[in-house]
């Protein structure tokens, strides 16, 4: 059996990161648990209350409590690199070109932004044993991954899907809050579902939020849904469903494409 974490990891160290665990083989997985935060991540393994920053060694004990044996695969939504990034990466452009039409491009990358977090990731997880892996195959090991463009791949949709909370007003700027709302949680849904279709668990350990839930309870789904895309991503990473687009150094991994 194979088990995946998935990260959908803040570029700075005071914003929480979603973290997921899912665990099977190709064409049968299962989601184990989601957290909207490390912290979150660690009591449901039951190792009590710890402060919510990144720390490989007990990211890596939580995923084994709870998964029973050593985590395969990280995957990661963060600008990862064996050499320092100081910018736009050829991983960072490759994706723009098939996805930047699609609004599905990337941010660009800096000395200091996730600068020094991401290198310590990258070096925490290769002293713990989880090299980056930028060349297929990629089966075990540390892997960089992007939610926008693997959802475009996911869903079948022409352009980035319209989930992020932060944005709503610029989705739909001719609606109310309320239908606002109830449009984000329509586009959680669908999501939701289809990856359900192909991870386990999914809908039923990310059930929708209330609509007039508080914006941060909004945000800790949106985190916690993110963690599980990245998880979903290493999943056919470990099939042999996704590409890599970068080169040796760095490279973001995608669900093969279908859309394009």
């Amino acid at each position: 059996m194979n088990a995946v974490v998935g990260l959908d990891a803040a570029w700075t160290a005071t914003n929480p990161s979603g973290v997921s665990l899912m665990a099977g083989e190709p064409g049968n997985w299962k989601l184990l648990a989601v957290a909207s935060s490390y912290g979150a991540f660690h009591l449901q393994a039951g190792l009590g209350r710890l402060d919510d920053v990144f720390d490989a060694r007990i990211l890596l004990d939580s995923a084994m409590r709870l998964a029973g044996e050593r985590a395969t695969l990280i995957a990661a939504d963060i600008p990862l690199a064996h050499s320092p990034i100081v910018g736009r990466r050829e991983a960072d452009n490759a994706v723009s070109r098939l996805y930047g039409a699609r609004h599905a491009g990337t941010h660009t990358p800096s000395a200091l932004r996730p600068g020094a977090l991401a290198d310590r990731i990258r070096a925490d997880l290769l002293g713990a044993g989880y090299p980056l892996r930028t060349i297929a195959p990629a089966h075990d090991g540390l892997i960089e991954v992007y939610p926008h463009p693997a959802l475009i791949e996911l869903t079948g949709a022409k352009r980035r899907l319209p989930y992020k909370i932060g944005k709503i007003a610029k989705y739909w700027p001719g609606l109310s809050a309320a239908e606002r709302r109830a449009r984000l949680l329509d586009e959680w849904r669908t999501i939701v579902a289809q990856l359900d279709l192909r991870v386990e668990g999914v809908a039923a350990l990310l059930p929708a939020p209330d609509a007039d839930a508080p914006a941060r309870v909004l945000k800790a789904y949106e985190d916690a849904l993110d963690a599980v895309v990245c998880g979903w991503i290493g999943t056919c990473v470990i099939e042999g469903a996704a590409v890599a687009l970068g080169d040796a150094d760095a490279a973001i991994w995608i669900p093969k494409l279908t859309s394009t």
